[in-house]
């Protein structure tokens, strides 16, 4: 399965999923504006075959009306979302089978961010939306501290090795605040070098590895409610 990030706005990245038996038959996620994506998918000469959800917010999903109007899609997303959009509702425990294109994703409940987030996890990758950046987390819009930090202590339950596909590219900002909660953490240091390097390249940050989480991420580090809840509190002010 090769998965392309395809770069909207200032900052967002919409991903792309080719199966690999089906190259030319894409998976989008959370594609907020049509044009790069009708772009990119001409260039390819690929076909859309689904697009998946993780939250309401109007960055993962103003392109979605635009993309279905020309491809006529099912849409994959939270069963409890305000977006209008969605066609194939999922909640926590769902396993969302797109057996044609031999793709297999687990459906994670994550609010925090928005109340309705959702996460896909499958073949080695994580794809979290807002819920989950490279040394950071997004903002607390909706949820409660407790939903957020349970949110993430079910990525920790995940495999090591698992690829995270965040939906901003906010990793040198996010460094920077690590820096700061943990100014003895060598790997954030390494991590703000190797990530400054792809940027003055004009690559991605992203995927991160969930490994590489686990050790410069102080939300994901976090061990309680209570330390979330200060580092959320005084990254929002930093």
């Amino acid at each position: 399965m090769r998965i392309t990030a395809i770069a909207a706005f200032d900052d967002n990245y919409i991903w792309a999923i080719q199966p690999a038996k089906h190259p030319h038959q894409v998976v989008l996620v959370d594609p907020g504006a049509a044009a790069p994506c009708q772009q990119w998918l001409a260039q390819q000469q690929c076909q859309l075959a689904a697009i998946l959800v993780t939250h309401h917010h109007w960055d993962h999903t103003d392109g979605i009306a635009e993309l279905v109007a020309q491809w006529q899609c099912p849409v994959y997303g939270p069963a409890t979302s305000p977006f209008s959009g969605i066609t194939e509702p999922l909640q926590h425990g769902d396993t969302l089978r797109l057996g044609e294109l031999d793709i297999q994703l687990q459906v994670l409940a994550t609010p925090g961010h928005t109340l309705d987030h959702i996460s896909y996890v499958g073949h080695d990758a994580l794809f979290c939306g807002d819920t989950l950046f490279l040394a950071g987390c997004g903002r607390m819009f909706e949820g409660s501290p407790e939903q957020f930090h349970q949110s993430l202590r079910l990525f920790t339950e995940l495999p090591a090795a698992t690829s995270v596909y965040a939906a901003h590219e906010y990793s040198l900002a996010n460094l920077r605040f690590a820096a700061a909660a943990m100014p003895d953490n060598q790997a954030v240091r390494d991590a703000q070098q190797r990530v400054q390097q792809l940027r003055e390249q004009g690559l991605p940050s992203l995927p991160s590895r969930l490994a590489d989480e686990l050790a410069i991420n102080p939300f994901l580090r976090a061990q309680s409610v209570a330390e979330f809840r200060r580092l959320r509190e005084w990254k929002d002010r930093f």
